[in-house]
């Protein structure tokens, strides 16, 4: 059965947003951000301080196109006022974890007592603040800011051992402002 159905999304004093043909650019205090969405068969436009998603013959199928597109321009319009956090803690039983950023990357060295050090690269709009054992990952980007943070849990993914005796590594215990 096909209706008419559109998603609202009110913008925010202090943010501006463009939209031409499926490309949104947010700008705001914080920083800003850009997407390309595929919004063929969509209509997606701005008026006055509202973007409108939406189809005037929608099926189930575009429903959940429209939510998932509200949520992704609703993560930017967040991201571009306050950036988005996630926290790390480095933990180490047997070897002492030393981390480092240099030159866009994330260094992890004598980690379980290796000689070359593990690496995972950071992208160009997201910060990494390392402050003893707490690692802060910020950026205006929902999806970058978890990446690295999920890299850096990966990088130091323990194989073949017995993971109740090496529980070295790097946990996340927080993504964006909620506690794990």
């Amino acid at each position: 059965m096909k209706k008419e159905i559109y998603q609202e999304i009110e913008i925010p004093e202090g943010v501006g947003v463009e939209v031409t043909e499926g490309l949104v650019k947010v700008k705001g205090p914080k920083g800003e951000s850009e997407r390309k969405f595929n919004a063929v068969g969509l209509e997606f436009k701005k008026e006055g301080n509202k973007i409108i998603i939406g189809n005037k013959k929608a099926t189930k199928n575009y429903k959940k196109i429209i939510n998932t597109f509200a949520s992704h321009v609703k993560n930017m319009i967040t991201g571009v006022t306050e950036k988005f956090e996630y926290k790390l803690k480095v933990c180490s039983s047997h070897f002492p974890i030393t981390v480092e950023v240099k030159d866009g990357e994330v260094l992890i060295k004598n980690f379980l007592g290796e000689k070359t050090p593990r690496k995972g690269k950071i992208p160009n709009n997201v910060e990494v603040d390392i402050q003893g054992e707490l690692i802060t990952v910020k950026s205006v980007s929902k999806e970058l800011a978890g990446q690295v943070a999920a890299t850096l849990e990966a990088i130091t993914k323990i194989r073949n051992r017995d993971r109740r005796v090496f529980q070295d590594g790097i946990f996340m215990t927080s993504k964006s402002g909620r506690e794990i």
